[in-house]
């Protein structure tokens, strides 16, 4: 079956920067579905600047996986947006943040955590570590890659701890860095990769592509998507497995909600 990928793309500094325009003149976002494709993946785009950021309900019903790339606009992004997306990664759209996408809304929503870190930029070499070897994300790979011009981040990284930590970067400085860590959210899979900043030529690395269309076929969950992910339905006294008798005193009539 193929995997719809979506790449959502802040598209602000490609249409502002000659440098970021030079390496990537149809944007970042389409420079990594183009990788995508080229692995069989059925991979489109979306951008900050189309209505809804191009992430509407039906079109997020129908992603399987959604690479995400921010840096200026974090602000920008809406907030039912990032709920809406949310809520599709807890039932089982798989979710792929990249490089400065730390401080997106929605990885530090689903990481309920600061997800701060300390950086650098100075084109410094960064040498990517596997530190899980028969990871699916690190299929293809050497034990260790290196790309000659990256920005440096730095540990503490203000993450939850991660189910998996796939790579360690080491930069020329001397700073050490979780660069691949996986999660899981509901039933969705959450991976975060490093590397990608927008003035160096990272995304048309052959290591770096082959860890994103990797990334895309752990993070694609098969299942069909869970229904009503925000559901808190009270259960009533006669349909209890088992039977039982209703003993004291109630807070809540039947029927409703409950608070939140």
């Amino acid at each position: 079956m193929t995997i719809r990928a979506v790449v959502w793309g802040e598209n602000v500094h490609e249409q502002t920067n000659r440098v970021v325009s030079g390496i990537y003149p149809d944007g970042m976002h389409e420079t990594i579905a183009a990788s995508l494709r080229a692995d069989g993946i059925d991979a489109s785009t979306a951008t900050l600047q189309q209505p809804e950021h191009g992430l509407t309900e039906a079109r997020l019903a129908k992603t399987d996986v959604l690479l995400w790339w921010g840096h200026a606009a974090h602000g920008d992004v809406s907030d039912d947006v990032v709920a809406r997306v949310a809520d599709h990664v807890n039932a089982g759209m798989g979710l792929i943040l990249l490089h400065s996408a730390h401080f997106a809304k929605i990885f530090k929503r689903l990481m309920g955590t600061p997800c701060n870190l300390t950086w650098r930029e100075a084109g410094e070499r960064e040498r990517l570590w596997v530190t899980s070897r028969n990871h699916p994300i690190a299929a293809g790979l050497p034990l260790h890659f290196e790309l000659e011009n990256e920005e440096m981040y730095g540990e503490p990284f203000g993450v939850p701890e991660p189910l998996e930590t796939v790579f360690i970067s080491w930069f020329q400085g001397g700073e050490v860095f979780r660069s691949g860590l996986t999660y899981k959210r509901g039933a969705g899979n959450v991976f975060y990769f490093r590397p990608g900043h927008e003035t160096y030529p990272t995304y048309h690395d052959a290591n770096v592509q082959t860890v994103l269309r990797n990334a895309v076929r752990w993070a694609y969950n098969p299942a069909p998507r869970v229904i009503d992910v925000n559901d808190a339905p009270n259960v009533p006294v006669e349909t209890a497995l088992e039977p039982i008798e209703e003993r004291g005193p109630r807070l809540h009539k039947d029927g409703e909600e409950g608070y939140r």
